[in-house]
């Protein structure tokens, strides 16, 4: 996203009939690079491959999970508002400065201004009575 900092790692969402029934998109994903390297069958029974080479996380899914709906208006919230984006962007900058033993631990720290940032998303959503993105006032 402009205007933002990131990892020189893509983050990709691939949403999947069920991401619990590998057998159906795994072997495919294979043939093209990846690897299948995390299950978190406790959240949301998300998936994550990665090609060999690195550089990409590829999420994977099941369709209607909350969780992909709740991405999608976080990203479409920070590109419609600049302020958020900074907000975010001063915190990941921040928090990538510290050493971490796992990585999972940097994406934990940022969930105060993530949730924070998403009330204010979901407040307006509801305000404005659509699902859409508003603009910044």
């Amino acid at each position: 996203m402009p205007g933002l900092s990131a990892k020189p790692v893509i983050d990709m969402v691939l949403v999947v009939e069920a991401s619990p029934d590998e057998a159906s998109y795994v072997p495919a994903l294979e043939g093209v690079g990846f690897t299948l390297r995390i299950r978190e069958p406790d959240w949301y029974e998300h998936r994550m491959l990665s090609p060999r080479e690195g550089g990409a996380n590829l999420h994977v899914f099941t369709a209607g999970c909350p969780e992909v709906e709740k991405m999608v208006r976080f990203r479409d919230w920070l590109r419609g508002h600049e302020t958020d984006r900074a907000l975010y962007d001063r915190t990941k900058r921040e928090l990538a400065a510290r050493t971490w033993k796992y990585v999972q631990h940097y994406a934990d720290a940022k969930t105060a201004v993530v949730e924070e940032i998403m009330t204010r998303a979901d407040a307006s959503r509801v305000a404005e009575g659509s699902p859409g993105m508003p603009t910044e006032r």
